[in-house]
């Protein structure tokens, strides 16, 4: 592996794995900012009769605000009194604005309280969610282009440019729309960044160790998550939020512009033909005691041809057969996975009314997965696993589908949380085993096409969230019936466990579907003779055959 040991490896190490928590808190960003506090409308003294307007304190709330069933304050209705009577005749909307009870999500002001994004205003919420994950998904498409045609390194450095002045955009947006317009380019410009991040450290590894230089990252990942919080109780306002998060991205991209913590591929390079560029890229990793024997040979047999660039575009892999199958079925996996994820943490929403509690357990569900993948995807086969994760997403989705009204609160509840979990190994696997069964030439667009549906998925939870929306039952069904789909599909899928990453598009046109519970042979790598056998000197051994080759043939028994 081309990631550890040395000091030199050290630095490579920390330049694959620690951007990901910073990356990770301008993901988890989107939380805080639209976290909606509770809330009442301001009392409204012209809508009282003259008798309570000289009320003051609880006695003006009573007589001004309506509780709900459970004794709270209506958040969004205010008493009506006729003309001259002392008592309502009915409710309607707040004149005054709100009263929001803050902190929410550690800040004293979000985009919520700052432009009331609350009862007839609220469905901008969920806009702004939506938003923020299209820049996602056209940042992961758009990224993929630019890895493979311009290298890993440079997109990487370019998100992070792209990210700075953005980020101050969203942090001094004067109204709602400018939030929404520099939200979509922010996600974008993160999404670029993670893409070229992820695709240039898993083609530094060797096979044995790409699944678990993977999963460090995400849990580096994991750690920027639960930054998130304490980050915001330091910064008290949203705007000083996101403007301590793009500072922490442009000291990443001062950092990260120095080559000894991310070099360019050298994979992609000679894939593409850049021979020079890849000569000096595999001379500066044996400098630092990573050598790539593979990658070496392989410059050593294009050295002969003259170096002439070849890049491949998008459309090749609508051309192809094999990849192009691969990459729909993967695609389609993650795209289930985030999708179908609303579907449980919609019934763990009563049991954590907090934000912290509730991004606590999201993010907590989202470690177990990545810890059940590191330990079992390489003993028993990317394959194997994604469709025992898939298995169990399905499972435990028709189960909450038909029975939820028949079931214990606490089984309801185990199922909610083995389902969101699930649904994170499936989303974060079916996104590797897509890096490793796509070829090099195109391995950048493929993933971006994956995480794109990724994102598209992940956008059913705030759409379903938008007030007076009667579609989550459709959704879950619609979301249970992808999921049985989705293992039938995955048995198509080649095994990459322990392979090397194919290269070009007939490297990934090669690939063949293996049993699915029987393992091939291993190779026998014994010697013909055991080593007590072979003789240490061979003098005796060629004196004899020469006697048998001058002797006459015996004479044949008749």
């Amino acid at each position: 592996m081309s990631l550890g040991g040395s000091r030199p490896r050290g630095r490579r190490a920390a330049g694959g794995w620690a951007p990901c928590a910073a990356l990770a808190l301008g993901w988890a960003l989107g939380w805080a900012l639209g976290a909606e506090p509770p809330h009442r409308c301001r009392p409204d003294t012209a809508l009282l009769p003259p008798p309570l307007r000289r009320l003051g304190g609880s006695a003006l709330l009573r007589a001004a605000v309506p509780r709900l069933p459970r004794g709270a304050w209506s958040p969004c209705q205010l008493y009506r009194y006729p003309l001259g009577a002392p008592r309502p005749n009915g409710t309607g909307p707040c004149t005054r604005g709100w009263h929001y009870a803050l902190p929410a999500a550690g800040l004293r002001a979000n985009l919520v309280t700052q432009w009331d994004l609350v009862c007839a205003s609220r469905w901008k919420v969920p806009l702004e969610q939506t938003t923020q994950l299209l820049g996602w998904t056209l940042g992961s498409v758009t990224a993929g282009l630019a890895c493979d045609r311009f290298g890993r390194r440079p997109t990487f450095l370019l998100s992070l440019a792209l990210a700075v002045p953005v980020g101050l955009g969203v942090a001094l947006a004067m109204d709602f729309l400018m939030v929404l317009v520099a939200r979509l380019l922010f996600g974008a410009a993160l999404a670029g960044a993670f893409l070229a991040l992820y695709v240039a450290r898993l083609e530094l590894c060797e096979p044995p160790h790409r699944l678990g230089v993977t999963m460090v990252a995400g849990f580096f990942w994991i750690a920027g998550e639960l930054l998130l919080p304490g980050l915001a109780l330091l910064c008290r306002d949203w705007r000083v939020l996101q403007g301590a998060v793009t500072m922490i991205l442009a000291l990443l991209a001062a950092c990260w512009w120095c080559p000894a913590l991310l070099l360019e591929s050298p994979r992609w390079l000679l894939a593409t033909r850049q021979l020079e560029r890849a000569r000096k890229t595999l001379q500066a990793l044996a400098e630092d005691n990573c050598p790539q024997d593979s990658l070496l040979t392989e410059l050593e047999a294009l050295s002969e041809e003259p170096p002439r660039p070849r890049y491949h575009s998008v459309c090749e892999i609508c051309s192809s057969r094999v990849i192009w199958k691969n990459g729909v079925i993967l695609g389609f996996a993650a795209f289930i996975g985030s999708g179908i994820r609303h579907c449980f943490t919609r019934n763990l929403v009563p049991h954590l009314p907090h934000f912290f509690s509730s991004h606590l357990a999201l993010v907590g569900t989202e470690a177990a997965a990545c810890l059940f993948v590191c330990l079992t995807a390489e003993r028993f086969g990317r394959r194997a696993i994604l469709l025992l994760c898939t298995v169990l997403t399905g499972i435990s989705s028709l189960l909450l589908l038909a029975l939820t009204q028949y079931l214990l609160e606490l089984i309801v509840l185990t199922l909610s949380v083995v389902g969101t979990a699930a649904s994170h190994a499936v989303t974060m696997l079916s996104i590797f085993f897509a890096s490793e069964v796509l070829p090099t030439v195109v391995r950048g667009a493929g993933l971006g096409l994956v995480l794109g549906a990724n994102f598209v998925g992940k956008a059913a939870a705030p759409i379903t969230a938008i007030p007076n929306s009667r579609g989550f039952f459709l959704h879950h069904v619609v979301f249970a019936s992808f999921a049985i789909l989705a293992v039938l599909s995955i048995m198509l899928l080649p095994e990459s466990q322990g392979r090397s990453l194919p290269q070009s598009l007939q490297d990934g046109e090669s690939q063949r579907r293996p049993p699915l519970f029987r393992r091939p042979p291993r190779e026998d790598h014994l010697p013909l003779l055991a080593p007590h056998a072979i003789p240490r000197d061979y003098s005796g051994l060629a004196s004899s055959t020469k006697r048998m080759l001058r002797s006459p043939d015996p004479p044949r028994e008749m």
